[in-house]
């Protein structure tokens, strides 16, 4: 009986926490936006996009670069190594670019995010906020969910097309594939509707989610030094678990209805 009221305590509890989380995600989309709210949301897009691009580009570069090296060891054995332009792009506006790309996000933004919100909980500056008229939710949470939800699709587009330039470099530039196979092999079987906007689709939902995620961690952080870094930590994974579970989901959706 023990067993059984303590896997009751546990669902009722994680039923509790999922009812917080969604309550707060409403709370921070739905609301009267201010006139301040652009330039807000400007600046989160500049502190969790462009600030973590170099990141991107970098991990692009060579993630490219290694899918065109395996794909050449695979392929050259028989004699089709031309298909490794449309092998590196599906591979990657289909799972890797979306996955990568979001897993670097929640490493980099995500865990800012939370940090920063925890820390702003700390210091008692949300309660101040309350204090002054003036809501949290909307003046601090919203411009920052709506700043992921758009940059982390900019930024998986970008992953892309370095990761595509990387895997050209290595295959055309050092390994001697035709240049004019691998481009043309790429753009005859890459689909746009199918391939490149699915992947947006995906990058949007995974946006969503980190930021999320992210937000409410920092939002609901224990006031104190060892809070912030739970938080944070448990932000990054649960972003990480949500990022692989939804993209099987999300995969599985797609294929479906193409068929």
């Amino acid at each position: 009986m023990e067993w059984i009221a303590s896997v009751g305590r546990n669902s009722l509890d994680f039923l509790a926490a999922w009812g917080r989380a969604c309550l707060f995600l409403f709370t921070a989309m739905i609301g009267k936006p201010s006139r301040k709210f652009f330039p807000r949301f400007v600046q989160q897009v500049y502190a969790v996009g462009v600030l973590s691009l170099p990141i991107i580009l970098f991990a692009a570069l060579f993630v490219g670069m290694v899918l065109g090296l395996q794909g050449y060891t695979v392929l050259v054995r028989f004699g089709a190594e031309e298909a490794l332009g449309q092998m590196i792009a599906l591979s990657l506006v289909r799972e890797l670019g979306p996955v990568v790309a979001a897993l670097l996000f929640a490493g980099r933004a995500g865990s800012a995010l939370t940090a920063e919100i925890s820390l702003l909980k700390t210091t008692e500056q949300l309660d101040t906020l309350r204090l002054m008229g003036i809501e949290p939710m909307h003046r601090i949470v919203a411009p920052r969910f709506f700043a992921g939800i758009v940059c982390l699709p900019l930024l998986t587009l970008i992953f892309n097309a370095v990761a595509i330039l990387g895997g050209y470099m290595l295959c055309v530039e050092w390994l001697g594939v035709d240049g004019g196979g691998f481009w043309a092999n790429m753009q005859a079987n890459v689909n746009f509707r199918e391939d490149i906007i699915n992947g947006v689709i995906k990058s949007v939902v995974f946006g969503g989610v980190i930021t999320w995620i992210a937000v409410y961690q920092g939002y609901q952080s224990k006031p104190t030094g060892e809070g912030i870094a739970l938080a944070t930590t448990r932000g990054v994974v649960y972003s990480s678990l949500a990022i692989l579970a939804l993209d099987f989901i999300l995969t599985a959706v797609m294929f479906t209805a193409f068929q």
